[in-house]
């Protein structure tokens, strides 16, 4: 945050484009960041961002590019936005850290409900939790780390995106419970499923990140034809 406001970095290599996103998101009471290119979004990149809105084909360094370096350093939600709609972008997308994916051309209502979704699930303040237990939930050989939003094992962080985080600590808290994509969806976005590919893609980023193996899965469970769920 910035002068007690939420503060988005808006990447575009087209002006038109960063003056209109940037009037939009001010008019809604946001502090706004620009950037031209890839290398000037990572050299504005901070502690106090709270979002990212990177276009993807930038001169320099790439929507790609900047959000894999910004991921090494910040945890902030990333959106990318993009005139390509194919299943490879997407995957590209959510394989650096994207938290959502807009493709272009999109309607400014469109955007903003995707930016305030997203800020209202990583920024809406987390609930004191009154015992210490709650805080961190062992499953199989792993910890879920409420407080610092990580996965532990044997003293070892895997961390891991806001998103799939969500994701993952929705399974564990309703261990056995078995979620379609639209209710995995429906529970983390908090509105309807964009018929997508983008919980099967944070899924299969999560694994890899666990060290799981999608064919025999320890972690995460397949019901086939019906979800994922969580037994342990």
């Amino acid at each position: 945050m910035k002068d007690g406001k939420y503060c988005i970095l808006i990447a575009d290599d087209e002006r038109e484009i960063r003056d209109i996103l940037g009037l939009l998101l001010a008019g809604e009471g946001y502090g706004v960041l620009t950037a031209e290119n890839g290398k000037e979004a990572l050299a504005l990149a901070s502690a106090e961002v709270d979002l990212y809105l990177l276009d993807v084909n930038m001169p320099e360094l790439s929507g790609f590019m900047a959000g894999a370096e910004i991921r090494k350093q910040f945890d902030a939600p990333i959106i990318f936005l993009t005139a390509y709609s194919g299943e490879s972008d997407k995957v590209m997308g959510f394989s650096v850290g994207a938290d959502d994916y807009i493709v272009k051309p999109f309607s400014n209502i469109e955007l903003l409900m995707r930016v305030k979704a997203i800020l209202r699930r990583s920024g809406g303040g987390k609930q004191p939790l009154a015992e210490e237990t709650k805080r961190q939930i062992p499953f199989s050989d792993l910890i879920l780390d409420l407080e610092r939003q990580a996965v532990l094992r044997q003293g070892e962080v895997i961390s891991l995106t806001y998103t799939e985080f969500k994701i993952l600590e929705l399974l564990v808290t309703h261990k056995k419970k078995i979620y379609s994509l639209e209710n995995i969806y429906q529970s983390i976005w908090e509105e309807d499923a964009v018929g997508d590919s983008a919980i099967m893609v944070h899924i299969k980023n999560i694994r890899k990140k666990l060290g799981d193996d999608s064919r025999n899965p320890r972690y995460i469970k397949t019901a086939w034809g019906r979800g994922y769920y969580v037994d342990q």
